[in-house]
C-alpha cells in the first residue's frame, strides 16, 4: 500500500511542477485546470477533486485573498503582482494524494517574504510527522512559524489524513487546538496531507456566491502550501 502511495505521489509531483511553470501573467485559472486534468489522465490517474460531490473541476485555484476551494474560472486571468495558489489531488491505483503551492507573479519583496514564511512553516511541520509524535506537534510548528513572521493561521480549515479517501481523519489544524495529550498519536505508516493556510490579516473567512470559493473576509493576502507526507520508519517522507 505504501508503495502505491509513493508512485501516485511522484506522478502528482510531476503535475504540480508542470502547473507551477504555467502560473504567469495572462494565463487563466481555466488553462491551469485543463492542463492538470489532461496530465493526470495521461499519467493513468483520475482527478481526485472531481470525485467530490458537486465539484466538477480538477483543481482549486485561488488568487490573492482567495484561500481555498476556488473554482478555476476562465474569467480569472492572472496579472503581475498576483499571488496564485493551486491545489490538486490525484487518485491512482485506489489511493489519493493531495498537494498545493502558491506562487507570486513578479511580486514585491514583502509578498515574497510572506510566501517564504508559508513554505518554511510547511517544512517545519513536516519534520514533526513522526511515529509517536502527536498531530498537535504538527499544528504547533505551523502556528509558531507563522506567528513569528507576524502572520495568522486560518483556523476554520484543516489539513487531513489522505489515502483510500481524499479526506480522512485525523484533522490537522494550522494552530494549537486543545490539549496536546488529547491530540491523536501519529502511527507508523500514516499518510497525512499537511496544509499550511494563512493570511496577512485576521484570517476570518467567508464563502463567495459561487458556493465554493473561500476568501479572507478582510480582503488580505492569503496562501496555501500542502504536501502529502508518509510517516516512515526513519521519519517523514514527502511523497508529493
Amino acid at each position: 500500500e505504501l508503495h502505491n502511495m509513493s508512485e501516485g505521489g511522484a506522478k502528482l509531483r510531476k503535475v504540480k511542477e508542470l502547473l507551477k511553470k504555467e502560473i504567469r501573467e495572462g494565463a487563466t485559472a481555466a488553462d491551469l485546470d485543463k492542463l492538470a486534468e489532461r496530465t493526470i489522465i495521461e499519467l493513468g490517474g483520475t482527478p481526485s477533486f472531481k470525485m467530490v460531490k458537486g465539484y466538477q473541476w480538477t483543481t482549486c485555484v485561488n488568487v490573492n485573498e482567495g484561500i481555498v476551494h476556488g473554482i478555476p474560472k476562465k474569467s480569472i486571468i492572472f496579472q503581475k503582482g498576483d499571488v496564485v495558489s493551486i491545489d490538486v489531488g490525484m487518485y491512482y491505483q485506489g489511493l489519493h494524494t493531495d498537494t498545493s503551492l502558491t506562487v507570486g507573479i513578479d511580486v514585491d519583496a514583502k509578498t515574497q517574504k510572506f510566501l517564504d514564511a508559508g513554505r518554511e512553516a510547511l517544512k517545519k511541520a513536516i519534520t514533526k510527522a513522526r511515529e509517536g509524535n502527536r498531530i498537535y506537534d504538527i499544528s504547533e510548528a505551523i502556528e509558531v512559524t507563522l506567528t513569528s513572521h507576524g502572520l495568522t493561521p486560518v483556523k476554520a480549515l484543516v489539513g487531513h489524513g489522505v489515502g483510500r479517501e481524499l479526506h480522512e481523519d485525523p484533522q490537522i489544524p494550522c494552530y494549537r487546538n486543545g490539549d496536546r495529550f488529547k491530540s491523536p498519536v501519529i502511527p507508523y505508516g500514516a499518510c497525512l496531507a499537511i496544509e499550511v493556510m494563512y493570511s496577512e490579516g485576521n484570517a476570518d473567512i467567508e464563502v463567495l456566491d459561487d458556493g465554493w470559493t473561500i476568501v479572507t473576509s478582510d480582503g488580505k493576502l492569503s496562501a496555501l502550501f500542502e504536501e502529502t507526507v508518509e510517516v516512515g520508519k526513519r521519519g517523514p517522507v514527502v511523497i508529493t
